[in-house]
């Protein structure tokens, strides 16, 4: 499809970022998901330190996921196909 903005076309990418989500031409969520965990695997990583930590409760460490982690994975989940 040629779509021209003041008579200048514009590039046809395959997939592209729209308000924290992965839009792709094949209508697949699997980039999407595929980034997010990335994303959510690099925080765990980060937080090693606070994992591992005696002084830090097992409440604070799952609130801890259920708002970095859970949050990161599952945003924007509900236009996953």
């Amino acid at each position: 499809m040629k779509i021209l903005l003041e008579d200048e076309e514009l590039e046809q990418v395959e997939n592209f970022f729209y308000l924290g989500g992965t839009v792709s031409t094949n209508q697949l969520c699997d980039k999407d998901i595929e980034r997010r965990i990335g994303l959510a695997a690099g925080i765990v990583r980060n937080l090693d330190k606070i994992w591992k930590a005696r002084d830090i409760t097992k409440d604070t460490k799952v609130m801890l996921y259920h708002t970095l982690i859970q949050a990161i994975v599952l945003y924007n989940a509900e236009t996953w196909t």
